[in-house]
């Protein structure tokens, strides 16, 4: 945890009066202000603040402990000044959270080509198919896939997710391709497990259509479902930013080109617009650049 960070939201909490309008201040969300006084708090080894539903109120460490934080945040902007523009080079460890499939396909590359350019940063890519929590957990920026993002996570929206409804020349020469998307039923269908797991949905001539599927493998990694696929195991719905070289190449079959299957987008999620590391913004700001809002996976398909 970044203790000063978790000084300052203590500090902005006491002078603000309460949890919401610390994190409306500081461009948090209210989850992360309530981990922050938290792990300050463990860290002291005392609670420091009495919690009621009316107001909040200095215990006796609280009282202690303010003066002290205040110290601290002051010694630390007085040492940034002393630095200057020094600060506003990228330095340090980014630690990034990233789904397997999306990490090995493009953000791999991605951070290869920004390492290049600012050989003072240092990533740790941390390859993880789950939600995960920022403060706990340390992570610097998550990059995330979702249809809709909660609006209490800070974010800053990268490019688009599509999918490929594909299957193996192997598998279509035992298998005929479906004609609907009401033949997919028929077909053993490759699913994620948070994903699409036994309902898929695409838009048809501007009507929504759900068609319910199901197969005898599922996997909670896209990697995984690619790999199966190439094999001939039947029939997916993968991310193009993954499928599309397969596709071009012809090592997979792209079916029902007229039905589009549920665009979702990318994010990357951060914990706080302030105070930014000079390491993260620059990160942000080289992503949003790298992949655009019409990803160049997507051309050809």
């Amino acid at each position: 945890m970044d203790r000063l960070n978790a000084m300052r939201v203590f500090v902005t909490v006491v002078d603000l009066g309460s949890q919401s309008a610390a994190a409306d201040h500081l461009d948090l969300s209210r989850p992360v202000v309530s981990r922050y006084l938290a792990e300050l708090e463990a860290w002291v080894g005392a609670r420091l603040l009495h919690r009621t539903t009316r107001k909040l109120s200095l215990t006796a460490a609280g009282n202690e402990t303010l003066p002290r934080c205040r110290q601290m945040l002051e010694l630390s902007e007085d040492m940034q000044a002393a630095v200057g523009s020094a600060g506003d080079t990228p330095r340090g460890l980014l630690r990034i959270s990233v789904s397997t499939s999306f990490g090995q396909s493009q953000l791999a590359a991605a951070v290869t080509d920004y390492v290049r350019l600012n050989p003072g940063v240092t990533i740790d890519l941390q390859m993880l198919d789950r939600t995960v929590n920022l403060v706990d957990e340390r992570i610097d920026l998550a990059i995330r896939t979702s249809r809709e993002l909660d609006p209490s996570l800070i974010a800053r929206q990268l490019t688009v997710c599509r999918s490929v409804l594909c299957a193996s020349p192997a598998y279509l020469r035992e298998h005929p391709a479906p004609r609907r998307v009401d033949d997919l039923s028929q077909h053993n269908c490759l699913t994620h497990s948070y994903f699409g797991k036994s309902l898929w949905h695409f838009t048809c001539d501007g009507e929504e259509l759900s068609v319910p599927v199901q197969g005898n493998i599922s996997a909670n990694e896209a990697s995984t479902l690619l790999s199966a696929t190439l094999s001939g195991a039947g029939v997916s719905l993968l991310p193009s930013y993954q499928a599309g070289v397969h596709v071009q190449r012809g090592d997979l079959v792209r079916l029902l080109p007229d039905a589009e299957p549920r665009v979702m987008n990318i994010y990357a999620v951060y914990a706080s617009r302030k105070h930014m590391p000079a390491a993260l913004r620059s990160m942000l700001d080289f992503l949003a650049q790298r992949f655009t809002p019409e990803p160049a996976w997507d051309k050809g398909l």
